[in-house]
């Protein structure tokens, strides 16, 4: 059937089905992850609201789904032979093992008593490992909703015009940037990792981009706010470590390591982003729209999305205990991260930061794991003002032994150890002077 001007009227009708879609999951996507409502006294996002509702409806199942995930999770690099894939692979392997053990002795609470202290493995377990294994697949869930229907393609060519003259990289990247915020870290590198191969990236616009913008989650964020007790404030949080993210990375861009890496593709011939005619927001709605119009099934994106989720708990969950469990023994029974702590404590103390040796131990720390510095400061007097900094740090560091570093490593980009160490600190200290700014704006 055909209008008087000849178009198709079902060509129509495809059209505004791909419009809809674009706009309703859109909307569904910031409201489950940045709008806050208050249900029974409690002010939250619903994705919070349905973390705290299974833990009160169903106790025991969170517990026993976290220890599934340990076991899972320790076993499988043995089970897929991943583990003597290389020497990183082995030592992050043997980590996962011994993750086994701990969330066994967590769960069935037996162990020495100084390890089943109020503060050490109870706490990591329940208000570390066990929000990671909850919000983790149902974050996925409907993470859904901003990846799968052209909000992200939207946003990322909206960014292209500030992305090469700020941070140095093809506007693209952008997409990049909002995969990791709205995903994950790993499949932030795992997309950048494969540009750089098809030579839509060069080596040092990959590295700038893996080092800078692929932090973990707005799911991981929420548990590092509710471990903190910053869920009141969740927006000023996460778009104040949004910016603070973004603007490190546009100082370390001019800074050595990153600043002497080879702007070459590793292919015989780049292939570089395209320029744009016309309007920047007509294009990004074509982008945005073409995505919807090639969208699967809303129930196959969930299933897919909950399925790598699951899969990323049992990479993380054992993991996590492990590196956490040995960064809290050396944290209360070794001096090494007071030590280290006075790298920053001069940067706290400068700022004002109301608890400056606090957020420098717990700045310290953020390079084994970054959920330690959260546990570490969320059951002390801490002022709320030296939490956010420690949440904001935690976060914009970006670069962690326990999870980014092993990725970046595994790529093409073939970043050194030495070269990640420096980026790390670089980071670290920078997170700390912008955030003990901002928490003077916010506080």
């Amino acid at each position: 059937m055909k209008d008087r001007d000849g178009t198709n009227k079902e060509s129509h009708i495809f059209q505004h089905v791909y419009v809809f879609k674009f706009i309703f999951f859109s909307i569904m996507g910031v409201l489950i992850f940045f709008v806050p409502f208050t249900i029974s006294g409690s002010r939250t996002i619903p994705l919070d609201h349905l973390t705290t509702y299974i833990t009160k409806t169903v106790p025991s199942f969170a517990p026993a789904f976290t220890l599934l995930m340990c076991i899972a999770g320790g076993i499988l690099p043995f089970i897929n032979k991943t583990w003597k894939k290389n020497t990183t692979n082995a030592i992050f392997s043997i980590l996962k093992f011994l993750g086994i053990f701990a969330g066994l002795m967590a769960y069935l609470k037996i162990g020495p008593d100084w390890l089943l202290q109020e503060d050490m493995l109870p706490f990591l377990f329940i208000r570390v490992v066990i929000p990671v294994t909850l919000v983790i697949p149902l974050g996925a869930l409907f993470l859904t909703c901003l990846t799968d229907y052209g909000l992200m393609e939207f946003l990322g060519v909206l960014m292209r015009p500030i992305m090469r003259p700020v941070w140095h990289v093809p506007g693209k990247a952008a997409i990049n940037a909002v995969t990791s915020f709205v995903g994950n870290f790993s499949v932030g590198i795992f997309m950048t990792n494969r540009l750089l191969k098809e030579g839509k990236f060069t080596l040092k616009e990959a590295s700038i981009i893996m080092t800078g913008f692929s932090t973990v989650s707005a799911a991981f964020m929420v548990i590092v706010a509710r471990t903190l007790g910053l869920m009141e404030m969740w927006n000023t949080f996460f778009w104040s470590t949004l910016i603070i993210t973004f603007l490190i990375t546009a100082v370390t861009v001019r800074l050595k390591p990153l600043r002497s890496i080879e702007d070459v593709y590793i292919t015989e011939e780049g292939d570089p982003e395209p320029e744009y005619d016309g309007s920047i927001v007509k294009n990004a709605l074509k982008e945005g729209l073409g995505v919807a119009k090639q969208a699967k099934p809303l129930r196959e994106n969930m299933r897919r999305n909950f399925k790598d989720g699951v899969a990323m708990c049992m990479s993380l969950a054992p993991t996590i205990i492990s590196i956490g469990l040995i960064s809290l023994i050396l944290v209360k029974k070794t001096p090494i991260f007071d030590f280290l702590a006075y790298v920053y404590y001069p940067f706290a103390l400068l700022l004002g930061v109301s608890d400056p040796m606090q957020v420098a131990q717990a700045s310290a720390v953020v390079g084994a794991e970054m959920f330690i510095p959260s546990a570490l400061v969320a059951g002390t007097n801490a002022a709320l003002a030296s939490k956010y900094v420690v949440g904001v740090v935690s976060i914009s560091a970006i670069l962690f032994f326990s999870g980014s570093i092993p990725c970046i490593i595994a790529t093409e980009a073939k970043l050194s150890m030495k070269n990640l160490v420096i980026i790390l600190i670089e980071r670290t200290v920078l997170a700390i002077i912008f955030a003990a700014l901002f928490s003077k704006i916010v506080f």
